[in-house]
């Protein structure tokens, strides 16, 4: 490579054709964001960092996959979500709830905006694994109830209810905090 590189796409590009150095600005360019996502689902450093890497991997390996390259970003997103979770199937064990445990939905939203978000991602990390990972998927990644159950092969009501169960056990912890 002896031209600069000047955009994301000429990057792309350039990793598409095998570029060591390409990749590694792409990794500098992206890993930030992505380790966020991997420490918000994981909650553990040393499992978002290999959940990151391995992501990443996957990522330059189908990166001829790519159809648009203006798309990376959520593409790799989605790559480093769907990663997350199938590390966590290997971990984590989920509580199917009865149809009879109905979630609370009472709770109100207006305490969060009064809190630093720094110290609302580092309460989130605290949760149970099962609240952390249908929390960041429906919260922050905005993905539906229905979408959550079918990627983590759980019930609609059980990703409601671990929302609602983590919804409310945040609130308790960031609450006692101020």
């Amino acid at each position: 490579m002896t031209e600069k590189i000047h955009t994301r796409d000429e990057l792309i590009a350039e990793a598409r054709s095998g570029s060591q150095m390409a990749m590694a600005l792409i990794y500098k360019l992206y890993s930030q964001q992505m380790f966020g996502i991997c420490m918000r689902m994981l909650g553990r450093k040393d499992d978002a960092e290999d959940v990151l890497q391995e992501a990443f991997i996957i990522a330059f390996t189908k990166l001829g996959q790519l159809n648009d390259d203006r798309t990376f970003g959520g593409w790799l997103r989605k790559i480093v979500i769907n990663n997350s979770i199938q590390y966590s199937k290997q971990k984590f064990h989920w509580e199917e709830i009865s149809h009879d445990e109905e979630p609370d939905n009472s709770i109100e939203e207006e305490w969060l905006s009064h809190i630093r978000l720094e110290t609302v991602y580092e309460a989130i990390k605290s949760l149970p694994n099962g609240y952390r990972q249908v929390f960041n998927l429906f919260a922050v990644e905005g993905l539906s109830h229905k979408e959550i159950a079918e990627m983590l092969g759980i019930t609609e009501s059980t990703s409601k209810s671990q929302y609602h169960k983590a919804k409310k056990q945040l609130k308790e912890q960031l609450l006692t905090k101020k």
